[in-house]
């Protein structure tokens, strides 16, 4: 969710790495073709030391299969408050209860045009009430998001972000008088102000939705069902952008907003601390903890880290018990970046003390458990900087882009372990196994949005749709 998404590594004091495999489109990149070295026995292993074998016996015993049937292609009627038309125009803040605040200026709310949206800026850092930095940084947020939504070419662009625009100043105004502090588990605040509904308006004119895809979306009518009954799902991700937690709703709230609104985001600490991404922070529902890329950026704050880290892993362990959760996280640590040679993107290999440590927290809640690998494409619509960033307050640059999600069945641990020949192989394999699936998944989402091979990517692994045509 941050440049900073957390993962579970934090908690724990042997972390591992595994190497990206080759990209190879079309193909399960991360488990059928994977680099291997010949160990004394000249048995084939993976890179961290993993034997092939027991990854290959799992794969064997998957039979690859069609996602499709009704619900995968169905054009779904309009349900609750998660559906917004494609076509929708901005939501006020006035309509999102902005209004009913006391003592909050309402000067961004006033505003009629560009220019007196701009001069607000100006007479708050005169009033005191910004910092100059936060001024240079609001201008320059309000530049690249009205460009960005002006690739659109819809008729009524400009108004729209003009009001996105005056709500988004008015929530970092409103945090910067009087900061918001986030709990370890943090609820997304849905009143007097929807700060969820504010996120899904400010990134709608940013999605092309005609180059946008969903994969396997029978998949997630499944997990909704496994939700109802009380079971918990874990969503092992890429992460590409600090809009992550909106795009992902906005490809799903026409068709499951019960999951749109319902997932938990393990955030890193970035996200909840910049002025310019708190407020959207607030409006998601969150675990926050410190990434482990950023525990030791201060030596002096490492132990606080650490015990805070360890309150939001006692909150998830209660969420899990209570079941009926679903969690998103990123094992990687952090965004996806390009590579430095190529400029091509690619999900970053997942850490895999990240992963068992997710894995073992709800193999121990009592609660059934599902874990699937989800892939996530939209670096373009908000890309990270071109690497790891220490100090708070990076450039946010936005561009009108189709996107794409997709999630592959549902992984099962004791399925690997079975053919592997101890327990840390098994856990290795599990990773590969998880990685593998998102790069395969990642792969047919590019093909679809930048080969330009739309619906036409499918394969008999990852069914693409997009339900909102």
């Amino acid at each position: 969710m941050s440049s900073s998404v957390a993962s579970l590594t934090s908690w724990s004091p042997t972390p591992m790495t595994l190497a990206a495999p080759p990209r190879t489109s079309g193909s399960f990149a991360g488990a059928r073709r994977v680099p291997t070295t010949r160990g004394a026995s000249g048995a084939s292993s993976l890179g961290g030391g993993i034997s092939l074998n027991c990854l290959i016996r799992w794969m064997l015993g998957r039979r690859p299969r069609w996602v499709c049937g009704s619900k995968a292609r169905a054009v779904v009627e309009p349900v609750g408050r998660g559906w917004r038309s494609v076509t929708r125009r901005a939501v006020l803040a006035s309509d999102m209860g902005a209004e009913v605040e006391v003592g909050h200026s309402r000067c961004f709310l006033r505003v009629r045009n560009e220019e007196e949206l701009l001069s607000c800026i100006r007479k708050k850092v005169e009033a005191g009430k910004l910092s100059s930095d936060i001024a240079t940084r609001l201008e320059e947020l309000f530049y690249n998001y009205r460009n960005a939504v002006m690739q659109s070419g819809d008729s009524s662009a400009s108004e729209i972000m003009l009001s996105n625009m005056a709500v988004a100043f008015d929530r970092i105004l409103l945090d910067v008088e009087n900061p918001f502090n986030f709990s370890p588990y943090h609820k997304a605040v849905r009143e007097p102000f929807d700060y969820y509904m504010f996120g899904q308006n400010y990134f709608h004119p940013l999605v092309d939705f005609r180059t946008s895809y969903i994969g396997n979306l029978s998949l997630f009518f499944d997990m909704e069902k496994k939700l109802k009954q009380g079971h918990n799902i874990v969503l092992f991700s890429n992460h590409q952008t600090e809009a992550d937690p909106p795009l992902i709703a906005l490809l799903l709230e026409r068709t499951n907003p019960y999951l749109a609104e319902k997932l938990v985001f393990v955030a890193g600490d970035r996200v909840i601390t910049d002025p310019l991404s708190k407020p959207f922070s607030m409006g998601r529902n969150l675990i926050c903890v410190y990434s482990k890329k950023h525990m030791h950026d201060v030596s002096e704050l490492v132990e606080m880290k650490r015990r805070a880290n360890a309150r939001s892993l006692k909150e998830m362990t209660l969420l899990l018990r209570g079941g009926s959760q679903i969690i998103w996280i990123a094992p990687s640590g952090g965004r996806d970046r390009p590579d430095p040679l190529t400029g091509k993107w690619h999900p970053a290999s997942f850490d895999e003390s990240s992963v068992d440590n997710m894995r073992r927290l709800v193999d121990h809640s009592g609660v059934m458990g599902h874990m699937y690998p989800l892939a996530l494409l939209c670096y373009d619509v908000m890309p990270p900087p071109p690497e790891v960033e220490k100090q708070i307050g990076e450039r946010r640059k936005f561009s009108f882009h189709g996107i794409g999600l997709s999630v592959a069945p549902e992984i099962n641990f004791d399925d690997i372990a079975s053919g592997c020949e101890n327990a840390e192989e098994a856990k290795k394999a599990f990773v590969w196994a998880l990685y593998g699936s998102v790069i395969e998944q990642y792969n047919v989402l590019e093909s679809a949005i930048y080969g330009y091979q739309g619906l036409n990517a499918s394969n008999s692994i990852i069914s693409l749709s997009r339900p909102w045509s």
